[in-house]
């Protein structure tokens, strides 16, 4: 009974320990649930969306950079990123997977002149381009009879090559929430006024399309819709960064803030003004959105104000540095890793898709990028095709895209302005003052054509007429037609000197006339050199209306001929270059002619001319050059010798420079000719330069070693040149040992 009782006390005993045990183990379970519901409550809390928005200002916008290298080295997650104009610039880049740092290193390997204006490299230009840029110093567009003006200052080519090539690692990726970090862009739709969120596409475009400041840059039409920078319509898009669901908004605000009456003091700071009341007015709601508002001290600087980068981005970071409290509280407990992102070198393009095009042909296009299909090339190849296609000034608009096969598509908008009025102004005491006056039309007669007529008024009437037909790889067409006159006292009768042994003078006063027509083909070889041949008629009349009791006629003829030509050139500019070289020659057949004097054979002529240029030093530069050329056959016609002496004219025919002797002083069958100079850039395109130049000239030199000897004349000059927006202003006394004699020449302005 005893035992039975103690198995019942022993019992309720378990049941009460089991009772115990499993109220502890309800009561663990609900606090470990508990525990984990709260802990992650607190995750949530500690880990919200964070968002950065940051604002456009043009070159202000630079102060995002130092702000995105505080927040790096704060090891700050950052969710989603919204901007707008320079905003939406950095913050694609960083969107993309760039750091603060390395977005800052890649703007600090950009031109500053480049970003603001449409700069081509001479390099990338077709021959007749670079004729056009170094010839006009004023092109306006011509429409419906009356002078029209372009949409924009540029087309900002350089900006979208750079950064396509810096999202080149992103071109895959079309949908901008897949980037590593979620972006969108605003724009503006000119033709509508309405806001333009870009959140899908090609990264660059819709970055370039967000900073397409009205008026400096052309707009850019994406979906069909003309698109110009954001900040015109909303230049803080703070609400739609929490429409994605940001918890935590960091902003960064460069816009400038109302200016008063002392600093309203030109028609471009009242219209600036103006357009910023409606943007002011809304930041005051914007800004209490933000909970991280971070605003750079940027007063001073300029839309425009790229040369003090530097600054600028110190200035973000200081302005981050204000907010230190607040952005630490944002830290992320876990390391942030951030691959360091390879800038493309180099890219190999499977095929090339082109848009319709009405004017222009596919040959013509790829013509122009002159790089193929399935080969790899170097980036700066690939731009160098971009900047050649854009240099055309044929499209308003050229924008590509690749995907992630490598396949390269083109969007061109044609210019819908075909017809152009062009200027130029020149002065040389060869061919006196000179009005140039020209008139260009594009798609005259068919596809890929251009027709130029330049009038020259002056002291001596001129023109030049060309029309080409440019087929790009395949052969190209072009006929020629010009007329040059001058009036001058020289020192060759362009007759052997018979006339003035025969009269005992020393100069003559000459009228000199070339109407010469040329039709011809040409195509690029190996991817450098421009050979053409073609058929000339010219019309020779040399004269002198001063003499008396001989024949005042020396030539009245027409020559037929044919001709072989080779070019390249590779200098950054043809005057006052920094580098490159460039090789020219010519060989020409005269075949028949109309035989005024009656001593016609037939002859031919060979001339050659190489120059190369370094640069020493960033602002001392070297060139070299050599020049030589002969009369091939029985030389009856003197009136095609090589003739040198004077600077800065428009060298026609056989017509030489050479510095210490006076204008066409020098005259013989054949030549050869060196020259050195050294030239030192003072200050921004203002240039001193030293050169000395050596030449044998005469009768078959080439036939003996007289070519070889000591050169028989020599002739050394000092100069100051400028480069100046209507082309080279220049002063150069020369002098020669030989003769003693001093000549001081001045020219002004481009060629023709």
């Amino acid at each position: 009974m005893i035992i039975k009782r103690k198995e019942k006390r022993e019992k309720k005993k378990e049941n009460r320990l089991l009772s115990k045990s499993f109220v502890v183990y309800f009561l663990l379970s609900a606090f470990c649930f508990l525990f984990s519901t709260s802990s992650n409550a607190q995750d949530s809390i500690k880990k919200p969306k964070i968002g950065l928005v940051l604002s456009g200002g043009g070159a202000k916008g630079l102060a995002h950079i130092g702000v995105l290298k505080v927040i790096d080295s704060l090891n700050i997650k950052i969710d989603y990123i919204g901007g707008t104009s320079m905003g939406a610039i950095v913050g694609g880049l960083y969107a993309s997977g760039y750091s603060g740092k390395e977005i800052e290193y890649a703007f600090a390997q950009m031109d500053v002149d480049k970003l603001i204006q449409d700069y081509v490299p001479r390099s990338s230009k077709g021959f007749n381009q670079k004729r056009n840029d170094e010839l006009y110093f004023l092109t306006l567009p011509f429409k419906n009879l009356k002078i029209s003006s372009p949409r924009g200052l540029s087309k900002g080519m350089y900006n979208f090559n750079t950064l396509s090539r810096l999202t080149y690692h992103v071109r895959d990726i079309k949908d901008f929430s897949k980037l590593p970090i979620p972006f969108f862009c605003v724009a503006t739709n000119i033709e509508t006024g309405e806001e333009v969120l870009l959140k899908k596409g090609t990264l660059a475009e819709a970055m370039i399309a967000s900073g397409a400041l009205p008026t400096l840059y052309n707009p850019i039409e994406i979906d069909g819709k003309l698109l110009v920078d954001g900040g015109v319509k909303n230049n803080y898009p703070v609400e739609e960064l929490k429409r994605l669901g940001a918890d935590i908004i960091i902003g960064v605000d460069v816009q400038e803030g109302l200016k008063d009456r002392l600093e309203l003091q030109s028609v471009t700071s009242v219209l600036m003004q103006i357009s910023n009341f409606n943007t002011i007015e809304k930041m005051k709601d914007k800004i209490l959105l933000t909970d991280v508002y971070i605003k750079p001290d940027v007063k001073g600087m300029s839309v425009l104000s790229f040369d003090k980068s530097n600054t600028i981005i110190k200035k973000g970071e200081e302005a981050s540095i204000n907010q230190l409290e607040k952005l630490v509280a944002l830290k992320s407990k876990d390391k942030i890793v951030k691959e360091k992102v390879k800038v493309c070198d180099s890219i190999t393009i499977k095929n090339i898709t082109l848009n319709h095009l009405k004017n222009y042909t596919r040959s013509y296009v790829i013509g122009k990028l002159n790089f193929k299909q399935n080969k790899k090339i170097p980036f700066h190849k690939f731009e160098k095709g971009i900047n050649s296609l854009n240099a055309t000034d044929n499209y308003g608009s050229i924008l590509y895209s690749f995907d992630d096969k490598n396949n390269l598509t083109f969007n061109l908008k044609e210019n819908q302005i075909n017809t152009f009025i062009k200027f130029g102004l020149h002065y040389d005491d060869l061919y006196k003052s000179s009005l140039l006056l020209n008139l260009t039309q594009k798609k005259l007669l068919s596809k890929n054509d251009v027709a130029s007529l330049d009038v020259i008024l002056g002291d001596n009437f001129r023109y030049n007429f060309d029309y080409y037909i440019d087929n790009g790889f395949y052969w190209s067409f072009g006929v020629n037609s010009r007329l040059n006159t001058f009036n001058k006292n020289i020192q060759n009768d362009f007759n052997d000197g018979t006339t003035l042994t025969n009269l005992d003078i020393n100069s003559i006063n000459i009228d000199y006339s070339d109407f010469s027509n040329r039709i011809f083909v040409e195509t690029i070889f190996s991817k450098l050199f421009l050979i053409g041949t073609g058929v000339e008629l010219k019309h020779l009349k040399i004269q002198s209306p001063t003499l008396q009791n001989v024949t005042p006629v020396f030539d009245k003829s027409d020559y037929f001929s044919v001709f072989g030509n080779l070019k390249y050139d590779s200098f950054d500019k043809k005057y006052f270059p920094k580098s490159g070289w460039y090789i020219n020659g010519e060989l020409k057949s005269y075949l028949f002619s109309s035989n005024f004097n009656n001593n016609f054979e037939r002859f031919s002529t060979i001339k050659g001319d190489i120059g190369i240029v370094k640069t020493f030093y960033k602002k001392v530069s070297v060139k070299l050059q050599s020049e030589l050329g002969s009369i091939i056959g029985e030389r009856t016609i003197p009136y095609f010798d090589f003739v040198l002496g004077g600077y800065g004219y428009n060298k026609i025919n056989n017509f030489q420079h050479f510095l210490g002797y006076d204008f066409l002083s020098i005259s013989g069958s054949s030549y050869i000719k060196g020259s050195a100079m050294l030239e030192y850039e003072v200050f921004k395109k203002n240039y001193l330069n030293f050169t000395a130049n050596y030449a044998n000239v005469g009768s078959r030199i080439f036939e003996s070693t007289d070519w070889f000897s000591h050169p028989k004349f020599s002739g050394y000059a000092f100069g100051y040149g400028f480069d100046s927006l209507i082309g080279p202003l220049e002063i150069k006394h020369s002098w020669s040992p030989d003769t003693k004699e001093h000549y001081t020449w001045f020219s002004i302005g481009y060629w023709f």
